[in-house]
């Protein structure tokens, strides 16, 4: 690859300073260690998004930064928080704007890798809701990285620095960002 892979961040809550968002961002800084450029689209972008609404009327500016975005990535962090088993509303809605996509060359995902991290307040919501999001990544036709973060939000949280407490749960943000990157550099070196 002769520039730097673009790696977008996608994901957090509308709470200012989720864990959500804290954890996308650690794993986007790792990424941009290994020499990536990274974006996030957190919080309060999700906020801004209106309901994806597939009748004709053209999109959202907003809607069309999104699609955008992901049109320019060689790789992508999904983060969402488990909600009731599952992700949140604001993430399932960019997601779904990404049919704004669908008559593209490469739509959706096609032919990226993606990363996982999910944080609940508990194990099991963290395992249902990372399943789903793999299964959604697969439907939108991008590569599911191997390895998904899962964090238990009751746990050690983040400092004031925005720094992982447990090192089980920064080494998991790492590894995500780390699979992203090596695969987008992959994808870019096969002829």
């Amino acid at each position: 690859m002769t520039r730097k892979p673009v790696i977008v961040g996608l994901g957090g809550t509308v709470r200012d300073g989720s864990s959500t968002e804290k954890a996308l961002i650690c794993a986007l800084r790792r990424a941009e260690a290994l020499g990536a450029e990274t974006r996030l689209l957190g919080g309060a972008f999700l906020g801004s998004l209106p309901i994806f609404d597939p009748r004709p009327g053209g999109p959202h500016e907003s809607q069309a930064a999104l699609a955008e975005a992901i049109r320019g990535a060689d790789g992508v962090i999904v983060a969402s928080p488990g909600y009731h088993g599952s992700i949140s509303g604001v993430v399932k809605n960019a997601l779904d704007t990404l049919e704004l996509t669908r008559t593209d060359a490469r739509p959706y995902f096609a032919h990226k890798p993606v990363g996982t991290i999910i944080t609940a307040d508990g194990w099991q919501a963290a395992g249902t809701t990372l399943m789903a999001l793999r299964a959604i990544i697969h439907a939108l036709r991008g590569w599911p990285t191997p390895f998904g973060a899962a964090l238990n939000s009751a746990g050690a949280g983040f400092d004031e620095t925005g720094s992982c407490r447990d090192k089980k749960d920064a080494w998991q943000l790492d590894t995500v960002a780390e699979q992203v990157v090596e695969f987008a550099k992959m994808k870019a070196a096969a002829p």
